[in-house]
């Protein structure tokens, strides 16, 4: 009896220690949903971000301006694409290749004046070849000259929310007035892949251009080193160092990865591998709230009903940490400036943050009111008024 008291004791001993080592060690149950921590990137900045919400997975130094070089050309493709849509230009139309555009160094297509070529051609050199000429001959297409598509470039820039950027050319030259940042460039990014056309051109290896007799080479070689790659856009000057706008789609999540400044080629690739490594493994997707449900309640002292709904403007989707979706919660936030009835349906009354149970925010959405809410009547507000009065008064005391 004696002796299996002993073995009972001595096993929960050990059952014990190894809990114990368990906890210091941080195995357990939750161990799985641990993420891994944010990856050492060698650039001068850096940022990653849900393409679809702008959700913000890791950021550095992405607010230091910096030149962009060719990177730029993410802007002119996006004017380009967005006069189409707008049947402003065609796809089809064919450009009269100007001495200026002809002229122009760097990476190029050896566009000659004169030369006939149409924008869907130009696209592809600009997108696949990143080339200096057919990115000018697209600018004077656009807006008549070069000089009138900077403007263009410049107003997009500022209605993104682009604060840190100033464009003075279409295809990224260097220029002490010509810089942006990371960050601004994932804005912009997002804007252009939400153009299939884009993609397709960013996607291939080698591209053709007059009537197939011209090859064109892709600078990205992301695009044939990470799964799901299909862009976006590199840049290099000497001032710029070597840059990348990457994007890779995996899974239904499609990710964009900036690094600027890096040491060369293969490091621009490997740096921005690593954060979309960093997103892939670690983040995953969930709907936490549709649009329409219900986030909260806003206290509107003049409105007939003084308890206001407040709903979420649109779906609340989130990147969230791998296993911890059921730990992430959202909560209303309301607007800072005091609201008076009557309110209309669809008026912001705050945010619908998205939160970890540490309580960092992920992102957020509109939070507005459910309904229409009409004013309180004179009698109802005075008497409001009142009770708020004496509430107040008896609790300074």
């Amino acid at each position: 009896m004696y002796k299996r008291a002993r073995l009972v004791a001595l096993a929960l001993t050990v059952l014990l220690t190894a809990a114990s080592v368990c906890m210091t060690l941080g195995i357990g149950p939750a161990a799985d949903a641990m993420m891994a921590p944010p990856p050492a990137i060698a650039a001068k900045s850096a940022k990653l971000v849900d393409a679809s919400t702008g959700q913000v997975l890791y950021a550095a130094d992405s607010d230091e301006r910096t030149a962009p070089a060719s990177i730029t050309k993410i802007m002119t493709m996006l004017l380009v694409m967005e006069q189409v849509k707008a049947g402003k230009i065609s796809l089809d139309d064919v450009v009269t290749v100007s001495t200026e555009a002809s002229l122009m160094g760097g990476s190029q297509v050896y566009l000659k004046e004169r030369e006939r070529v149409p924008v869907r051609d130009l696209m592809a050199a600009a997108a696949i070849r990143s080339a200096n000429d057919a990115s000018f001959a697209l600018a004077e297409h656009v807006a008549g000259t070069a000089d009138d598509f900077v403007w263009m470039m410049n107003q997009r820039a500022a209605e993104l929310g682009m604060a840190n950027t100033h464009f003075t050319n279409p295809e990224g030259l260097d220029d002490p007035d010509h810089y942006t940042t990371a960050a601004d460039i994932a804005i912009m990014s997002r804007e252009l892949v939400a153009y299939p056309e884009v993609l397709e051109w960013t996607s291939t290896w080698i591209g053709k251009m007059r009537d197939g007799t011209y090859d064109l080479f892709n600078t990205n070689r992301l695009i044939k080193e990470y799964e799901g790659a299909d862009g976006l856009k590199t840049g290099h000057t000497d001032k710029a160092g070597y840059c990348l706008a990457g994007t890779a789609e995996r899974g239904g999540v499609r990710l964009i990865a900036v690094v600027m400044g890096t040491a060369g080629e293969s490091e621009r690739v490997a740096e921005t591998a690593k954060l979309l490594d960093y997103g892939f493994r670690n983040f995953e997707r969930a709907t936490l709230a549709e649009a329409g449900a219900p986030v909260g309640t806003l206290r509107v002292q003049t409105a007939a009903r003084p308890d206001v709904a407040a709903v979420a403007a649109e779906d609340v989707v989130a990147l969230v940490p791998r296993g911890t979706a059921a730990e992430v919660s959202v909560e209303f936030e309301p607007v800072e400036e005091e609201i008076a009835a009557p309110i209309k349906k669809g008026q912001t009354l705050g945010r619908a943050v998205v939160r970890t149970a540490a309580g960092e925010e992920l992102r957020s959405v509109s939070a507005v009111a459910e309904s229409d809410v009409a004013r309180a009547n004179m009698l109802v507000r005075a008497w409001r008024s009142i009770v708020g009065f004496f509430a107040r008064l008896l609790g300074r005391k």
